[in-house]
Formats: C-alpha cells, structure tokens, sequence
C-alpha cells in the first residue's frame, strides 16, 4: 500500500465546509482583501474575541483579525452547546479572514485556540431573529477518540498477527519451489495487509518494506507472475516475511494518532482510485480490484470503529453507507479481473461510484478532528 498523496489543505477544507456545512476559511496572507478590509474582531491574548460590534441572526460574514504575535486557530462556537459554526485554521500574525456563518437566535463566543496558549473564549454575544441556524459540527475530544484508538490498534494488531502467519506460509511455498501455491498466498497475504486500512500512517519504514514500489509484495509479485525462478524469489520473499514479522515486535511501540482515524477513512480509497483502480499497481498478477476490495474492508473497519462519533455528528453518513455498498457490489462483481480488461461502462461505474464515496468521506476528518477547548 503506497503512501498516498495528500490532499493540498486549502482543497480538503473546502470540500469539508461545503459538505459539513461549517464553513472553513484558509487567510488570504498578503491580499487585498485582508491588508485593505475592516479590523473585525480581535484575536489575541488579551482581547480574544473583542469587537463583534453588530451581532445578528442569519447569514453573514465576519471577519477576524489576528493582531497577536502568534499564529491562531479561531472557532465560533455557540454557548452551552459548544458546537462549532465556523472556523478559520492558521491565522497568522496580523493577518485578516473571513468567516462565513449561518447563524440563529442564540447566545455565541469567538474562541481563540493560540500557538503555546490554552483556549481563549471571548465574551459572549446574543442574537436575536428569526433566523434558522445552520449545520454545526459538535466538538470531538480527546477523550472522545482515545477509546475508539484502543479498539482499532486492538483490531490492528490481530490483523498482523494474521497477516505475519500468511507471509509465513508464502515464503515456505517460494522456499519449497512450490509456485503455483506461492501466487495464491502471495494474493491472501497481499490482501491481508491492505484491510488493515488507517494504520499504515504508522507503520514508519515498515510500510516501504512490506509494500513499497521496490521491496515486499510488489517485486514478488512481478517475479511470481513474470516466470521468476524460486533461487531468485527466495531472498525478496525473506526479507518480506521479516519485514512483517519486525512490523509485529515493533507494534506496541506504533501509534495511531487519533486524527489519523478520520483522516485515512478518506486517504485509503483516494490511494485505491490512483493506484488499483488505475491498474498502477498491478505487477501481472491482475488482482488491482481484489485489493481495493481490501482497501474498502479497511475504511469500512475504520468507520465502524468511529461510528459513536460520526452518528449524532454527521447526517450525511447514510449516504457514506449507501456509497460504501454500491462500491462494494462493483468491486465484487469484477474481482479476478484486470483493470485492463474491463470495459468502458464497468470503468465509469467503478470510477463514479468511488468518486462518489470519496465525496461523502471528505468531511470525516474534520468531524473527527481532535478540538481544544
């Protein structure tokens, strides 16, 4: 499982303000639109939150203004239920942004999160109307996440406990000569490794050694289904199995950051459609499908896993379910079956319906990120 290529920051908040209806601001350091704009309200130190001077329901902009010497995160958030109606990330000194809200009848503050600066909240403001507010993420916690990353490194660890036996039997079969046995371990094994989905973040150097372009299961594969001799294929699948079996020693000494949880749900089928379902991948085994299947198994693991979170949080999650299955049924129709050899309705299918998917995950991370506060 290559590393994937990240989404550029402004990108992903975007797409998370459009889809989660809280609104995120990247500042537009330098334009003319923050040196020329109004002052707005005052985040620093000693004056978080200070001229919010025409509070009032419905839609509206406001504009913050960084005059400390710190870079900022500003949050609003609503009083009593600390949910958060908007956001603008890396606020730098005396630097301006807008922050585009949906706000009704209720009481409000500016929350000032500041580099090395325990959360500031500033005064509260009250607004009248009748205006209805918009969608508002609910603040996930430390304590929030902590108990749904046990779970997952728990679910980890089993998962490499199974893979190290499969990677075991693979390099007996390449031992023995045996490579007709070897080709159909070399694909359990290969699979097992990419449902483990989120971890992959903190497998370090393991993750290059197990699956990288030049070591573990993709030159095995090429040698395997290209007429390699078992002298030759012996070493590679060696190292393979120790890498794996480093990987599992080594395990309690990984960890999974709680923001990787949500971050990856999206990362490991973005990382599936460039390279699987691209056929990038396939060293001629023909089996890209079979291991964005895999792939889907891990992200479907990792949102089961955030589930308490995601529930009372997103509204659009019946849709991720709907498009995690339709992905399912495609992927399943078609495994065993080179990229290459499908035709060009399956491959807009396929294409679509993970497009799709990839739409409804990108607010996840936001959702799940961990808020001071």
């Amino acid at each position: 499982m290559r590393t994937p290529r990240l989404l550029p920051a402004a990108v992903a908040l975007v797409l998370v303000g459009t889809a989660a209806g809280v609104t995120v601001w990247r500042p537009w350091e330098g334009s003319a639109d923050a040196s020329s704009g109004p002052g707005g309200i005052t985040i620093s130190r000693s004056q978080c939150g200070q001229g919010w001077t025409d509070p009032k329901a419905g839609r509206q902009t406001i504009v913050v203004h960084n005059t400390g010497s710190a870079a900022a995160e500003v949050d609003l958030v609503e009083i009593g239920s600390g949910k958060v109606y908007g956001e603008v990330e890396g606020l730098g000194p005396n630097t301006s942004a807008p922050m585009d809200v949906q706000l009704g009848a209720g009481k409000y503050a500016i929350r000032c999160l500041i580099e090395d600066t325990d959360p500031i909240t500033g005064p509260t403001v009250t607004l009248t109307g009748d205006a209805v507010a918009g969608a508002a993420a609910v603040p996930v916690t430390k304590n929030d996440m902590l108990p749904l990353v046990k779970r997952y490194e728990a679910s980890v660890a089993s998962g490499v406990a199974a893979l190290a036996a499969k990677t075991d039997k693979l390099r007996a079969d390449v031992g023995a000569g045996e490579l007709a046995a070897a080709r159909a371990d070399w694909l359990g094994a290969h699979l097992a490794y990419n449902s483990l989905g989120a971890a992959y973040g903190a497998f370090g150097d393991f993750a290059d050694r197990i699956d990288g372009p030049d070591a573990g299961f993709h030159p095995l594969e090429k040698g395997l289904w290209h007429g390699a001799p078992a002298v030759v294929l012996k070493p590679v699948a060696d190292r393979l199995a120790a890498a794996v079996h480093g990987l599992q020693a080594d395990l309690p000494n990984e960890q999974v950051d709680p923001d990787d949880l949500g971050l990856r749900a999206h990362e490991i089928m973005e990382n599936a459609l460039q390279f699987e379902l691209t056929g990038e991948n396939d060293q001629g085994s023909g089996t890209s499908l079979n291991t964005a299947l895999a792939n889907l198994n891990g992200t479907a693991t990792v949102l089961a896993i955030l589930d308490p979170v995601l529930e009372p949080r997103y509204p659009e999650l019946p849709q991720v379910r709907k498009w995690e299955a339709r992905v399912r049924t495609l992927l399943t129709a078609h495994q065993n079956t080179p990229v290459n050899q499908l035709n060009r309705t399956t491959r807009e299918q396929l294409n679509g319906a993970v497009g799709q998917l990839l739409e409804v995950l990108a607010p996840v991370a936001t959702l799940c990120e961990v808020r001071r506060g």
